[in-house]
């Protein structure tokens, strides 16, 4: 099996570049994406999952969702990492 296609959420993009991103890696890449958050982050990535599923319908299926922390320059940072199957 592939492993998943991950797509970390950045301050710098808006929702919508992110929406779009997602969109072209499960037409040409991947049948599934790793869409991963980290700290204030977070809520973006569910606003990024929820205009994905208006946008999407029933194209797309939310298959795991994951929460936890991970250590960078020796500080812990919480994450959200969902994981979309396309289902079309």
């Amino acid at each position: 099996m592939n492993k998943p296609f991950e797509v970390v959420v950045s301050r710098s993009k808006s929702v919508e570049d992110h929406v779009l991103e997602i969109i072209e890696i499960l037409n040409h890449n991947s049948n599934e994406v790793d869409l991963k958050g980290y700290g204030f982050e977070i809520n973006k990535t569910v606003d990024i999952y929820n205009a994905l599923k208006d946008r999407l319908k029933e194209g797309i299926t939310l298959e795991e969702v994951s929460i936890g922390s991970e250590t960078k320059d020796r500080k812990r940072i919480s994450y959200l990492l969902l994981r979309i199957k396309r289902s079309y």
